[in-house]
């Protein structure tokens, strides 16, 4: 288990945020928090903020203190496995257990720290990439914590039916799905996805030593997903299928044998890597190499082995059928791809969810909106939470 982070120096944080750690006894782990208007009478709607891969809670710095001022209390927090939050299993990754990782746990912590807190319930969890699976799994599993969920760039999947009517003859189990994985390095260009890339042991040591330097790298990573890589046109896919995810950009379904900084470099040539600065000034960025520098990326990646690994994945089977009951809406870049990684989860969220407010493409955004846009994030949360 790794040691309390709270010697490090503080971040360079805007005015109105304060920095915390929250000790939680009952899973072990010391929280790295993020506040905005925070009062000791706790007299304010809680609103709690998850972040992605690979960022974290400083990625939300823009828009946290506009929120405050609406009249909320902001909080946002590195995930188990990220930034300065510790107590978690850091061991190798053959010996890491994996379990903590599992999507129960995940909300578990996110209740556990509420509590800490001193909240009984949340007005609105937000959720980013992947900190939108988290708040999704929040709010799918308890609604009468969680009051409202918005989602951005990572649209929600509804867990799988179970097999249903067959004990005595009735409906037949659908066919298995071809493998994709096979299928994907069959393609005369062959290809591989992500997040299976990044499930393997290799990936931790690619990102933490890429060729270019860690900077560049992450430099590059910005640049390629956001709206300032001009080839970034999504577009829906028709179906799970070598053929449809193959007209993905390689940054999600990579080249067969090529590493993540290897994709990103070859990716990069030609283009003007200062172009993402307005919005990722070089000083914020260093946060982000040093922060990533100190602890390796194991933690963070650990989320990929347990979503593409179905035995990992069973706890989800205990909401089957299961709608997100709450008030939800999805927030994204319009010139963000993962809007359209999993075919069909967009289309599909009126039935998903029960109470859907609605779809917003925000433009000049590609995968990074809070940081690329954040005034028009800010609109979006507010529009959403005034009519709860």
């Amino acid at each position: 288990m790794a040691a309390s982070a709270s010697h490090l120096p503080p971040l360079p944080l805007p005015d109105g945020i304060t920095e915390n750690y929250v000790l939680c006894p009952s899973n072990g782990l010391t929280f790295h928090t993020l506040e905005a208007g925070y009062t000791p009478q706790r007299d304010k709607p809680l609103v709690v903020l998850c972040h992605g891969f690979p960022e974290l809670a400083f990625s939300w710095r823009k828009v946290m203190v506009p929120i405050a001022k609406a009249g909320y209390h902001v909080v946002t927090f590195d995930q188990r496995g990220y930034g300065r939050t510790t107590g978690w299993d850091n061991s190798s990754f053959v010996n890491t257990n994996l379990s903590q990782f599992a999507l129960t746990n995940v909300v578990r912590d996110v209740v556990t720290l509420v509590n800490a807190l001193g909240y009984r319930q949340v007005k609105c969890i937000v959720g980013h990439d992947f900190g939108a699976v988290t708040a999704s799994m929040c709010a799918l599993m308890r609604p009468d914590f969680f009051k409202s969920v918005v989602m951005m760039s990572h649209p929600f999947k509804a867990p799988a039916l179970l097999p249903f009517d067959i004990a005595h003859g009735g409906t037949h189990e659908p066919a298995p799905q071809p493998d994709i994985h096979a299928e994907l390095a069959k393609l005369p260009v062959p290809r591989k996805h992500y997040k299976w890339y990044n499930s393997t042991s290799a990936a931790a040591s690619d990102w933490l030593n890429p060729s270019q330097g860690l900077h560049a790298f992450l430099r590059g990573y910005l640049h390629v997903k956001s709206a300032d890589w001009k080839e970034n046109s999504p577009h829906a896919l028709e179906s799970w299928t070598a053929e449809e995810m193959a007209k993905v950009p390689n940054y999600y379904v990579m080249l067969l044998h090529k590493s993540m900084p290897d994709t990103i470099a070859d990716m990069m040539v030609n283009q003007d890597s200062s172009a993402t600065e307005p919005w990722m000034p070089d000083q914020d960025l260093a946060v982000y190499v040093q922060e990533w520098s100190r602890t390796g990326f194991q933690g963070g990646l650990n989320y990929y082995r347990i979503t593409t690994d179905p035995a990992l994945m069973r706890d989800l089977q205990l909401f089957a059928g299961k709608k997100i009951e709450c008030p939800s809406i999805f927030i994204s870049g319009a010139k963000d791809w993962g809007n359209y990684q999993q075919p069909g989860a967009i289309e599909a969220y009126p039935e998903s969810c029960s109470d859907f407010r609605g779809v917003r493409f925000i433009e000049d955004a590609g995968h990074w909106l809070q940081q690329e846009q954040p005034e028009r994030v800010v609109e979006g949360i507010l529009g959403f939470l005034r009519y709860l």
